[in-house]
């Protein structure tokens, strides 16, 4: 059964950090392109990032770019994001996916493309 359970949200000052993760069952990390993606209320579904270990290739939606790090810990099972300066726009419900329907499937992945997904974590960014 695939799970997912994330962790590391909560509130954070402008320009401070965050590190999320997210603890797999499953399915294997390094098998799967996996990454994660936000939402925000009122707002569509965004994507954030992705990693593809199978083909060592990382991508970055441009909100995030030069201040988030995306990594995996294989033999932990766990996919986490680094968020680094964080901004007043990333507050949303960040959610680790996974495309489990390709095997082999390098990044990008849009996050209409994502078939397994976890419930999120809510991040908050204020003074």
């Amino acid at each position: 059964q695939v799970q997912f359970v994330e962790s590391g949200g909560g509130l954070a000052q402008p320009g401070r950090s965050l590190r999320l993760s997210c603890v797999v069952s499953g399915f294997t990390l390094r098998d799967y392109a996996v990454g994660w993606f936000r939402q925000a209320p009122g707002k569509e579904p965004e994507e954030v990032s992705c990693i593809s270990n199978y083909f060592g290739r990382t991508t970055y939606a441009d909100s995030g770019k030069g201040r988030f790090a995306i990594s995996t810990n294989n033999v932990e099972h766990t996919l986490y994001l680094q968020m680094n300066s964080l901004k007043e726009e990333d507050p949303a419900i960040y959610h680790c996916a996974a495309l489990l329907g390709i095997a082999g499937r390098s990044c990008p992945v849009a996050v209409d493309e994502f078939d397994f997904w976890g419930q999120g974590t809510q991040v908050t960014v204020s003074s």
